[in-house]
């Protein structure tokens, strides 16, 4: 199967308070059943809201239910979704991320009963244990899984076959030998050894921080106990330097060390699965750009592997996970119907919204438990969606990129330890400290301070 998602000139313009009205999903005590339903969604560029309509256009032919399509950003969705549960207007689906849902959950906002029905009816068994655990909720009376997983993208490692047999160097199977590596990759070559995020302060920094800090078996908090002053984090701060001074040009962001990539500058790249489709010259905003590429715009394509589970004794990679949650007082039986196509039938056509950043969290049937992630093998990727993934990298790919998505995990999740988590990434708190770790402070020392820093977040929470 080869499926393309042809763009669109469908324009979405939505204030915040237009969207609220226009999201409304039925009164508090919806009588009967429900002839439309109203989906949010945070895939909001026009193309993205064209596929998922057209796939909710094959709903509606199947089940006579029509289907609102909501664009809706995650911050606008956690407004809206609070002032309509006053109102008893509510949507009656919503995507969300796996932090949003959970905060939800201990709000009182989601209907659980109905996503258990839907779970039940597509096997707990074919999902991503990990997605499962991320989207479940701790409380008195046990766990409760509070929305049906859908899809998500995960961290790799991009690396160029070619200059790491140059260099003499193996293809990495830890946080260690990745710092190796990349430090031997600059000293014999000249260039970047690992290009990836390691600016202080930023967005960039925190999320390098977690991916690398993770792989090594860093844990940020453990049954309410801060641990990243650990020996694990402290020996993972100490290559996280290694790997930030393999760096020829500095420190980057997320879009400067693809760049370095892209350029032919840097051996190895930590970025998301976004990047498969650039490297494979299928998205015309970000053209390789390498001086073997104006020859062969597919070089790198060819050149490049990929590490999906850096380190298979810690295999816990940075990644995002997106699933469908049913609010208290939406139509349920619609909402499972819905939730349930969109998880099989359309399952395919739902992933092929944007194929290269939404990975199958439900990789198969109990008849075959492949095919979903098979089918996503085959779906055209990028803008351009003029080739599969399969076709571009090989099936060894697909099997490895299922493996990195049952390997995605986020510090906290799933756990009651969440909400600090949460605030620790989005305050930017570790990475606040990389400059002291830069200019050769002990990183016994910075860990420890990055301790010192979340305990007190913990204590004002």
């Amino acid at each position: 199967m080869h499926r393309r998602i042809r763009s669109s000139a469908v324009v979405v313009a939505l204030t915040a308070a237009a969207t609220l009205l226009a999201a409304c999903g039925p009164s508090a005590e919806p009588e009967g059943p429900a002839d439309a339903i109203t989906f949010w969604t945070p895939q909001s560029t026009p193309e993205r809201v064209a596929a998922q309509e057209a796939v909710a256009a094959r709903f509606t032919e199947e089940t006579g239910i029509e289907v609102d399509v909501v664009p809706l950003a995650a911050a606008d969705q956690d407004q809206a979704l609070v002032t309509g549960a006053a109102s008893g207007e509510v949507p009656d689906v919503i995507l969300a991320g796996a932090s949003q849902i959970t905060s939800w959950q201990a709000q009182g906002l989601l209907d659980t009963d109905v996503v258990q029905e839907a779970m039940d009816a597509l096997d707990p068994a074919t999902f991503n244990e990990n997605a499962l655990g991320a989207v479940t909720v701790q409380d008195d009376g046990g766990s409760t899984v509070a929305a049906v997983p859908s899809d998500g993208w995960v961290h790799l490692i991009a690396y160029r076959t070619d200059l790491l047999e140059e260099a003499g160097v193996e293809v990495p199977t830890s946080v260690a030998e990745l710092a190796e590596a990349a430090t031997t990759v600059k000293d014999e070559l000249g260039i970047t050894g690992i290009a990836l995020g390691t600016q202080s302060g930023t967005a960039s920094g925190t999320e390098g921080i977690e991916s690398i800090f993770q792989s090594a078996g860093c844990e940020l908090v453990s049954d309410g106990e801060v641990t990243i002053d650990s020996p694990e984090c402290t020996e993972a701060a100490g290559y996280f330097k290694e790997l930030r001074d393999s760096s020829v040009a500095g420190d980057h962001d997320v879009e400067s060390a693809r760049a370095a990539y892209m350029a032919g500058d840097a051996a190895m790249l930590l970025f998301s699965t976004h990047i498969l489709d650039e490297l494979a010259n299928l998205d015309e905003a970000v053209p390789p750009s390498c001086e073997q590429c104006a020859d062969d715009p597919a070089f790198l394509a060819k050149s490049s592997d990929f590490i999906t589970v850096l380190d298979e004794n810690h295999p816990a990679q940075f990644g995002a996970t997106l699933a469908y949650a049913v609010p208290a007082r939406a139509n349920t039986d619609e909402a499972r119907q819905y939730i349930e196509y969109v998880l099989g039938e359309g399952y395919a056509d739902t992933l092929a919204v944007a194929t290269e950043g939404r990975l199958p969290l439900r990789t198969g049937t109990p008849e075959n438990p492949t095919e979903f992630l098979d089918a996503w093998g085959g779906l055209g990727f990028g803008p351009k969606v003029e080739s599969s993934v399969t076709e571009v990298y090989g099936d060894d790919l697909v099997t490895a990129m299922g493996e990195g998505m049952a390997a995605v995990s986020r510090w906290g999740q799933g756990t009651p330890d969440a909400t600090l988590a949460g605030l620790v990434a989005t305050q930017g708190t570790l990475a606040q400290q990389l400059d002291p770790l830069y200019r050769g402070t002990d990183p016994a020392e910075v860990t420890q301070q990055m301790a010192a820093e979340v305990t007190a977040l913990q204590q004002d929470q």
